[in-house]
């Protein structure tokens, strides 16, 4: 497969400002790739980058970062592979999640899923992936799902984490087709390729999607905006009774997209936070009487 042109936007900035750098890299349209923290324990600054598949807007980035953010093309490598490559792996609810290179130090006890790098969101590190695979866990205390769908999979990661909990077809969708080749690949490496069902798909109202609808677990893990913009069609496509889990929002969002859902007669049953990123659990009631 050939590798598409990137991009990497780099700012420095005081270590303390670290984490809001990258919350706006994450935030601002168009979404990165990866966004990475490059941090010397004895430095007072700290490098922020975020990689791109698409030229990100500099002039824009700097005004909202409030310093100068450069903007450049890189050379025809995959870099987000190779910035990935390394990191450790991660404890989130009943999963651990690993590369290649963390193979001997899977445990006893946890549920282990295979994420390699590559040209698609979600290893893990990222605070909205690991709430919401921490989500899961406490879902799988309660009750189970026969019928999931991920939106936005990215890597496939939470679709492999339901399958693996329950047992049962998940469909996993993204409008990138590049992020369905990795899902596809994820679900082979963790032996749940007759689960996982990846399509590309542009919305719920896709034939791919409406035809398994409606869902008694939907995940998704995007962006604030998207999840406003795609809750008419989330809350119509989610069965009584189901389950669903909203993220890539930050808290002092919650309350904007919660009432987006609201209106559609969704319930908030638990908020999950990490420092300034959260999750939402919201369900549909089912019909009384």
């Amino acid at each position: 497969m050939t590798t598409p042109p990137l991009w990497k936007a780099t700012v420095v900035v005081q270590k303390q400002e670290a984490p809001d750098i990258a919350a706006l890299f994450e935030l601002t349209p168009p979404r990165p790739q990866a966004v990475l923290i490059a941090e010397e324990p004895f430095a007072t600054d700290t490098t922020v980058e975020a990689l791109y598949a698409e030229m990100p807007d500099g002039g824009l980035l700097s005004r909202l970062a409030g310093r100068e953010v450069h903007v450049a093309l890189l050379p025809d490598t995959d870099w987000i592979k190779l910035s990935q490559e390394g990191l450790p792996p991660v404890r989130a609810g009943r999963f651990f999640i690993y590369g290649a290179h963390d193979q001997g130090e899977v445990r006893q006890g946890v549920i282990p899923i295979r994420i390699e790098a590559g040209l698609a969101f979600g290893t893990g590190h990222h605070e909205t992936t690991s709430l919401c695979l921490a989500v899961l866990s406490d879902l799988a205390k309660q009750r189970r799902f026969g019928n999931v769908l991920d939106l936005g999979c990215g890597t496939g990661l939470l679709a492999i984490g339901a399958a693996k909990l329950w047992r049962k077809s998940v469909v996993a969708s993204d409008i990138d087709p590049v992020a369905i080749e990795v899902t596809r690949a994820n679900a082979r490496a963790n032996n749940e390729a007759a689960r996982i069902h990846p399509v590309v798909a542009d919305g719920l109202m896709s034939p791919s999607l409406a035809v398994h609808a409606p869902y008694d677990l939907i995940l998704a893990n995007i962006l604030a905006e998207p999840l406003t913009r795609l809750a008419p069609d989330i809350a119509k496509s989610l069965t009584p009774g189901g389950a669903l889990i909203l993220s890539g929002l930050l808290r002092w969002q919650e309350n904007l997209v919660l009432s987006f859902y609201r209106v559609h007669g969704l319930l908030l049953r638990h908020i999950r936070r990490d420092g300034a990123w959260s999750a939402l659990v919201l369900e549909r009631p089912r019909a009384s009487g």
